[in-house]
């Protein structure tokens, strides 16, 4: 079968298998698949134990995009304090990851990107490259011919703002007025998803402010024309919501010329409370890089010196994103996921055998135990009588908790033998309880707020970065119907509705979208596994579409990939991609939940996975296979390659953790919460 190209990108297709015609038990072809899982699970699982911090936390390399590290620069420029060993290991990486036709993509593999390839050049210029070297003469050609500086995202050109390089006064317009909108309000911060939230505060002071620092350079070789360098486009339709938002920012912009001082010095100063009530116990704020370095600008543009303690603490939380390579390059993550990847490991190593009072699994639920937030954060807004009760993403980040690792820390948590069971039980009481109350009002959950599903905020002209709402997503969803099963609420009618709404939700191929991972893969292995889990049988018309869809889609290699350009072109790329390890553990744990074991699919998957791990125990995979943003925002969680395809390698040699009794018995059903 030879490959196809999707002629909106050029990317090369890899060739689809055969769809499977039987469920043949072992042949010829995937004879000893048994063996020779048994002996990956078990290099796998040395592997994964090797790799637990002392701490009893697991944590692999965030990756992201060239952003970050041009980001960083930006900002200790704009600060003042930027050195010469940073700025040159940042460039180094940067180096790194430019293609050959001199731009930077925000996935492995993917088409460059014009904001990411003028962030990229202009981190270069700081760090020294002058614009006639060839790798930096390239960058400037395309970047011209993409459009130049001009047709790049707003965030880019704030960034570019605060030296010169742009005319605030071609930038939407932010004013932090917005803070007083009431809670009932269109347009309310309440209507953003956290991580926009968090980014959206600061900078209203920025955007008040307007500052600019000298321009260390010019930058008129990423003009179409420097003489024009932000020619006039037309506005869209009045009768478009485009439209009607352009001429909103117009009316914003008018007010800004008549805005009371008094009002507009209080609104930053509210904004500046607001910032600094968020700030977490470690100086970050919300764990993730975007809000850390607005918040810092914006305080400083309000009078906090670098030596102020909120400042210097968020200073240092941004140098711990740092991750220093062995060739003296530096990369920043944007964000940190110890509990998540904890949480993972925890679950794959149980599933692949280990024993459940092992002493590095007890070590993992001790860290785990200690990480859960008691406290109220912004979700409070919209459930006020919720008591608290779940975990975070980050190592600190109290404000929001999110319901999907609420989901699989209480999952991880019941695989393992602890000392003190009453403190897992009052501590997994507590989060369904409070992942029962984020429950929208479909009947599904969001990542971190209650029915954040506004159609309005993604309709800013400010708002071209990505996703900027949350709402309820079929993985997050799947994640907390299987933590309900596990905890004897499968037939609550609370998890019921969700169940519901995942069949609802079930894509006419059968498959299920991925909102926090790649994509349809992980949409459908995720839902699977819990729709069994909740009592859904194989036969189920659902379940038997679902495992239609993987066996079309695995590779010729024997294993599953897809591409992240599924999110954007969904008909050409769904299911379609290269073979990578996460994503053929997450077809097999869909199939094995299916009752597909012994299947050829199932065989040729594992097989698979044996063949392609290295003689450490790990897999390599280069691809990115999370999801920040769907097409924007692209991520490589490090740990993906290990936990997925051990998981999956432990359930089809010793079968579904639920079947095993693996789970240690739940507490009491709560009951329905206040302000449900």
């Amino acid at each position: 079968m030879t490959a196809t190209t999707d002629g909106s990108t050029g990317a090369t297709l890899p060739p689809r298998a055969a769809a499977a015609s039987d469920t043949t038990l072992t042949t010829p072809e995937t004879a000893g698949v048994p063996e020779a899982a048994a002996r990956a699970a078990r290099r796998a699982t040395d592997f994964l134990l090797a790799a637990q911090d002392n701490q009893g936390w697991w944590k692999g390399d965030l990756e992201t995009n060239v952003t970050m590290d041009a980001e960083d620069l930006l900002l200790r420029q704009f600060l003042g304090i930027l050195d010469e060993h940073t700025a040159q290991a940042a460039a180094k990486f940067i180096r790194g990851e430019q293609r050959e036709d001199g731009t930077w993509a925000t996935f492995y593999g993917g088409p460059g990107d014009l904001s990411a390839t003028v962030e990229a050049y202009v981190a270069l210029r700081l760090a020294g490259d002058v614009p006639d070297a060839p790798h930096m003469a390239r960058a400037a050609a395309w970047i011209r011919e993409r459009g130049g500086i001009a047709a790049a995202r707003v965030f880019t050109r704030i960034w570019l703002a605060l030296f010169g390089w742009w005319k605030w006064e071609d930038l939407p317009e932010l004013p932090p007025e917005l803070l007083y909108f009431p809670t009932w309000f269109p347009l309310n911060i309440y209507n953003f998803g956290c991580w926009a939230r968090q980014t959206i505060v600061p900078l209203t002071i920025v955007s008040a402010k307007r500052p600019v620092r000298p321009a260390p350079f010019p930058l008129d070789e990423l003009h179409t024309d420097p003489a024009q360098p932000n020619p006039p486009q037309p506005l869209a339709p009045v009768a478009s919501w485009d439209g009607l938002f352009q001429r909103l920012d117009k009316v914003v912009r008018g007010y800004r010329k008549v805005a009371v001082r008094r009002l507009r010095r209080a609104a930053m100063n509210t904004a500046a409370r607001w910032i600094i009530e968020r700030q977490e116990n470690d100086g970050c704020w919300g764990g993730i890089q975007p809000p850390a370095v607005y918040s810092v600008i914006a305080l400083h543009l309000l009078g906090y010196d670098l030596e102020h303690p909120v400042l210097r603490e968020g200073l240092a939380s941004l140098d711990r994103f740092a991750v220093w390579r062995e060739d003296g390059a530096r990369m920043i993550e944007a964000c940190q996921s110890p509990v998540w990847d904890t949480c993972l490991a925890a679950i794959a190593l149980v599933d692949a055998g280990l024993p459940v009072d092992h002493p590095q699994l007890v070590k993992a639920a001790d860290w785990m135990l200690g990480e859960e937030i008691v406290r109220p954060g912004d979700w409070a807004v919209r459930r006020p009588h919720l008591p608290p009760g779940g975990w975070a993403f980050e190592f600190h980040n109290d404000n929001y908790p999110d319901i999907d690792d609420t989901a699989e820390v209480a999952l991880a948590l019941r695989r393992i033998r602890h000392h003190d069971p009453e403190r897992v039980d009052r501590s997994i009481g507590r989060a369904v309880r409070w992942n029962l109350g984020m429950q929208s009002k479909n009947g599904a959950w969001g990542a971190f707020d209650v029915d954040n599903t506004s159609p309005f905020p993604n309709r800013l002209p400010f708002c071209d970065f990505g996703e900027v709402i949350d709402p309820p997503s079929a993985d997050v969803t799947a994640h907390v119907v299987e933590m309900l099963a596990a905890e004897g609420l499968a037939h609550d009618p609370r998890t019921r509705r969700g169940i519901d709404w995942l069949l609802a939700e079930q894509e006419p191929d059968g498959s299920w979208f991925g909102r926090w991972g790649v994509n349809y893969l992980y949409g459908t292995g995720s839902v699977v596994p819990a729709l069994t889990a909740a009592g859904l049988p194989g036969s189920h018309p659902a379940i038997r579409r679902a495992v239609a869809w993987l066996e079309r889609v695995q590779n010729d290699d024997g294993g599953w990939g897809e591409d992240l350009r599924s999110y954007k072109y969904a008909k050409e790329w769904s299911g379609r991609g290269a073979s990578t390890a996460s994503q053929t553990a997450w077809a097999l744990m869909a199939l094995l939940a299916a009752g597909e074991k012994g299947s050829r699919a199932v065989e040729r998957g594992v097989q698979w996975l044996a063949e392609t791990q290295r003689e450490d125990g790990s897999w390599d995979e280069p691809y990115f296979t999370g999801t920040g943003f769907p097409w924007d925002f692209s991520i490589n969680y490090h740990l993906y390659r290990q936990v997925f395809p051990l998981t999956a390698l432990g359930r089809y040699l010793h079968g579904d953790p639920f079947e095993r009794k693996l789970l240690a018995p739940a507490g009491p059903a709560p009951t329905r919460p206040e302000g449900d």
